[in-house]
């Protein structure tokens, strides 16, 4: 039997002891677009690259405020008001200086999602947390036959121990997966789409209306480790699936 010629960077080769350097030599050749760099979508990307992931799309149009303190990576006293998609790109090529790194600093709308999806990924991940955009990536994605892991509602949850993982078409108990999957019914697509949900349930105490901002007009309270939880959780989908390791059975 032949030796294997697979490299892998040195700091990395921890987690190659877990998967043999084969796999995680492979994952550098992966793109993976991540879209929402809030307390979800940052830390799925930092772990897609301390993963090993060799090339990445981030996007989100927002910029650090001071309630995001609590729960978003990007979030300091000193990144305040900056664009949440250049602390994450300064912060990611920090961990892999050869990562290959795109970087859209802006809200999903059709246009943007259209031209997005043009480029060929490996995975998709899904972190936005409002209806309307969350839908139309979804449909577009699929209809691409994208591999998609979808985060659902990590608002007013505060027991990591519930989050799962399974297709969409087995999630309940959440309210925005409910609003998610009505939607994409209506496209007939109920199946096919990797979800990370909880089906704890949330205390209307823990709703405050807001004024219609980017699609939103009401929020949950959050603590700081259960949207890094749902991260962690979206991570581990793409790096098992990409490394043939996932062993939950995806409805096609």
């Amino acid at each position: 039997m032949e030796e294997s010629k697979a490299t892998v960077p040195h700091w990395n080769s921890r987690t190659a002891l877990l998967y043999g350097d084969d796999k995680i030599s492979s994952l550098q050749e992966k793109h993976v677009l991540v879209i929402g760099l809030g307390g979800v979508g940052s830390f799925a990307a930092e772990f897609l690259v301390r993963g090993g992931i060799g090339a990445l799309t981030i996007v989100d149009g927002d910029t650090v405020d001071t309630t995001n303190r609590n729960r978003q990576l990007p979030a300091l006293i000193s990144t305040n008001g900056e664009w949440k998609a250049d602390v994450m790109a300064k912060r990611l090529l920090d961990i892999n200086p050869d990562l290959k790194l795109t970087v859209h600093k802006t809200f999903i709308e059709k246009d943007i999602t259209d031209e997005l999806l043009e480029v060929q990924y490996d995975y998709v991940v899904d972190c936005i947390d409002t209806v309307a955009p969350k839908v139309s990536l979804l449909k577009k994605a699929h209809a691409k036959g994208y591999p998609i892991v979808s985060s659902m509602g990590a608002g007013g949850k505060t027991d990591p121990a519930m989050i799962e993982i399974n297709d969409i078409s087995k999630v309940h108990h959440c309210k925005l997966a409910r609003y998610v999957k009505k939607r994409l019914h209506r496209s007939d697509i109920r199946k096919g789409i990797i979800a990370v949900f909880s089906p704890e349930e949330v205390s209307e105490k823990a709703l405050a209306l807001t004024e219609n901002t980017q699609n939103k007009v009401s929020y949950y309270g959050t603590i700081s480790y259960i949207p890094a939880s749902f991260g962690a959780f979206c991570a581990s989908v793409v790096l098992r699936d990409l490394m043939d390791a996932l062993p939950l059975k995806k409805h096609k």
